[in-house]
């Protein structure tokens, strides 16, 4: 369980998703109290919290109003994997998709990224110091460097040298080596040269010096995914560990290296072994798992063959999954009966009454979310931290130009998000993205422009913008 939501009441998880997602204040408690649970859950002893499993939630409304985003910042809150799928992936007339299966298995890899990268994270300082070090030593090699220091990456030359045969070409290598030996600075000349260097690395002064540095390559696998078993091969690997690693030189400046090498030595200093068993019990205790357009796999009464027939069998295949289940993954088995489920849909054509009452009853919490009006429009362009207008005037600053947005232009573009999705098709808060694109097209085609640096954005500016396409919606309403 993340620390973030040890001392997080309800109350403020619900304040820190109204940072980013405006209205559907249902929807936000019933997530909130779900979250809070678990945290309650982990405080009883093993034989009770064993028996308490989550409350699952089914949310529906339109597209854009907000599902997938509570989701998401709820599982960023709660710092835990989380993975969306689409339902209708699993299912076509005849049952041609993926495995059910496959949601849980993309749950866990997403569980080992998100704990690799937590322990990568403290061990970076230990491994920005090494990579440091090996930065120090491509831009100052040490002198004293001898020919039986690197070891041939060959495992054929390494039987042949052990059998005490050394190849022309390795006897004049060594020759040189010896030769380049008696020439090289002093041991005290090399310490002082690398001093320096190193003062200058923390002043900053080598961020753009060329270096050669030499890192791993990169292996190359063929992997065989049988996903019915829930088993990864990857060929490559098989003799990967017989063999020595592969290296390769790669010239980059020291601000590209220092990423490079920092990432590989924090790779080194981690246990994979650890980070996977930590992995799958992270999945196993707070994975989320988001199913979207649920709707598209219920049957409705009226309809009992055809593609029915499929979507009933996608949701008997899903149901073992929400119940609480073992799945066989690559990284190890994996049980499903802690990991909590959100089902989401439109459901403008069927109802949640249409799915198979085994699976209603695995979704207890129903949650509607209202459609957006004019008034939440004018919020999502002003208030959530990552606004889609702060978006728009961060990416505009980067050309040199300040765009404001006045009052009467938010009223503005907020009435026509919310007239063209009554009269067209109702996509939500997406409307808004639309509309801004078409608002700043000309002005960010014409950027860089040294004649530009504030640009007003007004009532009359977004008029005159979208004038001939208002004309065109009108007369096509009058025509048909």
């Amino acid at each position: 369980m993340s620390d973030n939501i040890k001392n997080m009441t309800p109350k403020q998880i619900v304040a820190e998703l109204d940072k980013y997602i405006i209205g559907q204040d249902e929807a936000k408690k019933s997530v909130a109290i779900a979250l809070r649970n678990r945290y309650r859950r982990n405080k009883l002893s093993d034989e009770m919290r064993e028996e308490i499993t989550p409350k699952n939630i089914l949310m529906m409304g339109p597209t854009g109003v907000g599902k997938t985003e509570i989701a998401r910042r709820l599982a960023r809150i709660m710092d835990a994997p989380f993975v969306k799928v689409e339902a209708t992936k699993f299912t076509e007339v005849g049952y041609v998709g993926r495995d059910v299966d496959s949601m849980v298995r993309d749950l866990v890899e997403a569980s080992v990224r998100l704990t690799k990268q937590k322990r990568i994270s403290e061990k970076r300082e230990v491994a920005e110091q090494q990579a440091e070090e090996r930065i120090v030593e491509a831009l100052i090699p040490d002198g004293e460097t001898s020919p039986d220091s690197k070891k041939s990456s060959n495992p054929f030359d390494m039987i042949m040298n052990g059998g005490g045969y050394t190849s022309q070409k390795a006897q004049y290598e060594a020759k040189q080596q010896e030769e380049a030996k008696k020439n090289s600075p002093s041991r005290s000349e090399i310490d002082l040269a690398r001093e320096q260097v190193k003062r200058d690395l923390k002043e900053g002064k080598l961020e753009d010096t060329l270096i050669e540095i030499e890192v791993e390559e990169a292996p190359k696998t063929n992997q065989l995914d049988m996903q019915n078993e829930g088993m990864g091969i990857a060929i490559g690997n098989i003799f990967g560990d017989m063999m020595p690693k592969k290296m390769k030189h790669k010239k980059v400046t020291v601000r590209e290296a220092r990423k490079i090498l920092t990432e590989e030595e924090a790779n080194k200093l981690i246990d994979m072994d650890q980070v996977v068993d930590e992995a799958l019990d992270n999945a196993e205790q707070n994975g989320i798992i988001f199913i979207d357009e649920i709707d598209k796999i219920a049957s409705g009464s009226s309809m009992s063959s055809g593609a029915d027939v499929s979507r009933e069998g996608v949701q008997r295949d899903i149901l073992p999954i929400v119940e609480g289940s073992v799945v066989n993954t690559k990284h190890g088995p994996v049980k499903t009966d802690h990991m909590l489920f959100i089902g989401a849909g439109a459901f403008h054509t069927a109802k949640p009454s249409d799915l198979i009452p085994e699976l209603q009853g695995r979704f207890p919490i129903n949650v509607e979310l209202k459609n957006l009006d004019k008034e939440d429009f004018k919020k999502i362009l002003t208030v959530p931290e990552n606004a889609v207008t702060k978006q728009q005037k961060a990416l505009l600053e980067t050309e040199g130009v300040e765009i404001n947005f006045t009052d009467d232009a938010i009223d503005e573009i907020a009435s026509m998000a919310y007239l063209m999705n009554e009269e067209t098709e109702n996509i939500g808060a997406r409307r808004l993205h639309t509309i801004l694109e078409v608002l700043l097209e000309d002005l960010s085609f014409r950027l860089p422009d040294p004649d530009i640096s504030e640009v007003t954005i007004d009532r009359a500016y977004v008029q005159d913008c979208f004038k001939e396409k208002i004309k065109q919606v009108d007369v096509d309403k009058y025509i048909l």
